[in-house]
């Protein structure tokens, strides 16, 4: 087995405990009482010691074992959690996540880590780093005591597993530590022997028993018990302690003392969790069900990435067998392609699903950022966050996080006022940040929303007249031309350069990105109220539903998250005002689009024969003409490189039903 393997399974359960240890310091920070965030971060730096000094890696556990000397004191009552002490803990994680991140057998400490240990030494008096291996001894003597009273606990009822290693198992430890997470997840570990502190500095191959109370089958604990590798075998015991049968009279059948002798018993391996017995009130045996739990399991993200793949190859052969069997007169053949394609789109909905997954995993990290920023501004800020359960697709979410991350510190920076500027406005001195998230049809909205200044359209302006950016003479930017100046590459109104962000830069870069995701970006401010920026995404970047039109020879796909309703074209619907083309919808006046002319096509067929799509982003609509409309699809969208000086028109390709390429016009681009 590769040992770079269980290196990045140590970086992935380190990095869980660290974002949970950011949580606890944060929740302490803002007053928490309670002794369970330290409680918290105990156990999360504990834990990541252990693993490190299993996996040979001497500078993280080192550095560890004096962060939790530190938290001993404080949970102790020894040491008081001033000021000072929580920004020396808050350094002390990040170096330690550097840590992890560079962790390696020769890595020695790091110049941050060294400055971390300093200043938590001086604040604290700790002890040194040549305790490290004294605590290392008390932990396995602590261990051996626990695993002398897990032992009676083992005989309790629950589900048994004993996991066997294999002789020539390559960091025994690690591996067994492993095991007994992924059958954490599972369901309660009961009793665990030997116990977790013998496990984690385990040198040689382990035999270890585990008692839980889990709903899971036997073929899911025992792929849970071999995920870490290396296992020689895997026992499974069920047991089930029944209630004492109170008291009656002997029973006159030969059947009685069988029934007597089932008061106790082991359900073997093999029996369903969920099918049980028990005795009722006259000693017969009934059947018992309990509910199963909700259960989850983990699995490698390339294989969700390659079942994507697969389900989009199948959605593009959906399409071509669709085509293909209208001709054919057979009965049998059109009721087959039916069957198929309800399953291959009942298929196609599962895997998009399974790849769903709460924004708050991105989001849970925000928190941290937001009070580093403040505190290096001088700012009081209080940042909430809301609709962390909304799910988007994993690609997407992947994506977001660096947009997010402009929008916050620009909020901070830029947007938010100084507590006593605040306070002289009639405004509390902390200032409110909001980072919400919602579902909007197909689409979801991240919205990042502050209730500072707000954007000085006069400052705007006056800077887009230097810049060369509006005609001479301007006197007033609507919304889309104040967009347009405040997204320019270098734009800024700033009167002062920091190092925390630039509001044209920081802009810029959002709207770049969102527009590579197929998005739209919007910014709606209000002098001396803030400002909201939201961002558009589609849940998924992988499949979507498409309307296709035909310019001359050409075939688009315009996404229908956008497309409102579609119409032919006739006399009494399109006007001219101003010499330009609008459309007249139902008593509103529409601006009308050529799609030709935006792609630069030559001119075409009669008017009269062209249809109009009603495109839409946000607030704000217009009428697309086409020449034809061929249909809808479900397409695969594909990135490209697009052409030279082809601007952000589209937002990637596909290949059509018929194996035609296509362009997807990236609707945002024209309203």
């Amino acid at each position: 087995m590769d040992p770079s393997r269980y290196a990045d399974l140590f970086r992935t359960e380190s990095r869980d405990q660290l974002s949970a240890i950011n949580g606890a310091l944060l929740a302490l920070e803002q007053g928490e009482t309670s002794r369970e965030p330290v409680d918290a971060i105990f156990r999360g730096v504990h834990t990541i010691k252990g693993m490190s000094a299993t996996m040979g890696y001497a500078a993280v556990a080192e550095f560890s074992h004096e962060l939790e000397s530190l938290l001993e004191k404080v949970r102790a009552g020894e040491q008081a959690l001033t000021p000072d002490l929580m920004d020396a803990l808050f350094a002390a994680v990040d170096a330690l996540e550097s840590g992890v991140n560079d962790a390696s057998e020769s890595a020695a400490l790091s110049p941050a880590m060294r400055r971390s240990l300093e200043r938590l030494l001086d604040l604290s008096g700790g002890r040194s780093t040549a305790e490290f291996r004294v605590m290392q001894a008390a932990d396995v003597a602590r261990g051996t005591a626990q695993a002398a009273s897990a032992e009676g606990a083992l005989a309790g009822a629950g589900t048994l597993v004993e996991v066997a290693q294999s002789a020539a198992a390559l960091l025994p430890g690690v591996r067994a530590f492993m095991a007994v997470q992924r059958l954490r997840e599972l369901g309660e570990i009961l009793a665990l022997v030997p116990a977790v502190e013998l496990l984690q500095v385990a040198t040689t191959p382990q035999t270890f028993r585990v008692l839980m109370e889990t709903a899971a089958g036997d073929a899911e604990i025992e792929r849970a018990a071999r995920s870490a590798g290396d296992v020689e075998s895997v026992r499974i015991e069920r047991r089930e302690a029944l209630p004492a049968v109170p008291a009656v009279a002997p029973r006159q059948d030969a059947r009685a003392p069988a029934e007597e002798a089932t008061l106790e018993r082991s359900v073997t391996t093999g029996r369903r969790a969920t099918d049980l017995r028990d005795v009722d009130d006259t000693g017969s045996l009934v059947e018992r069900r309990t509910a199963p739990r909700a259960r989850h399991v983990r699995i490698e993200l390339s294989r969700l990435d390659s079942l994507l793949n697969l389900i989009g190859e199948l959605v593009i052969v959906r399409g071509r067998l669709e085509r293909v069997s209208r001709g054919l007169p057979h009965a049998a053949v059109h009721e087959a392609v039916t069957d198929a394609t309800r399953l291959i789109g009942e298929l196609q909905t599962e895997i998009m699903t399974s790849r769903l997954v709460p924004v708050g995993q991105v989001f849970d990290r925000f928190p941290r950022l937001v009070r580093d920023v403040s505190r290096t501004v001088g700012k009081d800020v209080l940042f909430s966050i809301e609709g962390k359960e909304i799910e988007i697709d994993r690609s997407v979410l992947e994506e977001i996080g660096e947009p997010v991350v402009h929008l916050l510190r620009n909020a901070v920076d830029h947007g938010l006022e100084l507590p006593e500027v605040r306070e002289a406005a009639g405004k509390p001195r902390a200032g409110r940040l909001t980072l919400a998230a919602r579902r909007d049809r197909a689409a979801v909205v991240i919205t990042v929303h502050d209730d500072g200044r707000g954007i000085d359209r006069e400052k705007v302006l006056a800077r887009a007249l230097a810049m060369g950016m509006v005609p001479a003479g301007t006197v007033v930017l609507d919304d889309d031309s104040m967009l347009r100046c405040i997204s320019h590459p270098g734009f800024s109104t700033a009167e002062r350069v920091t190092d925390v962000s630039g509001r044209g830069v920081g802009i810029d870069a959002v709207q770049a990105r969102t527009r590579a995701l197929g998005g739209t970006f919007e910014v709606t401010t209000e002098m001396g109220k803030g400002t909201a920026v939201s961002i558009r995404l589609p849940m998924t970047l992988a499949i979507v539903r498409a309307l296709l039109a035909r310019v001359g020879d050409e075939l688009y796909a315009l996404p229908l998250t956008h497309v409102r309703e579609t119409m032919a074209r006739g006399p009494a619907e399109v006007r001219r005002v101003q010499g330009r083309e609008v459309l007249v919808l139902r008593d509103e006046v529409l601006p009308i689009l050529r799609l030709r002319d935006v792609v630069a096509l030559p001119p075409g067929r009669a008017a009269g024969f062209e249809e109009i799509v009603v495109i839409e982003r946000g607030d704000r609509r217009a009428g697309l003409v086409v020449d034809e409309l061929t249909g809808q699809e479900d397409i695969v969208v594909k990135s490209f490189d697009a052409v030279r000086d082809g601007g952000t028109l589209f937002s990637g390709a596909t290949i059509l039903a018929d194996g035609a390429p296509a362009l997807i016009v990236d609707i945002g681009s024209l309203l």
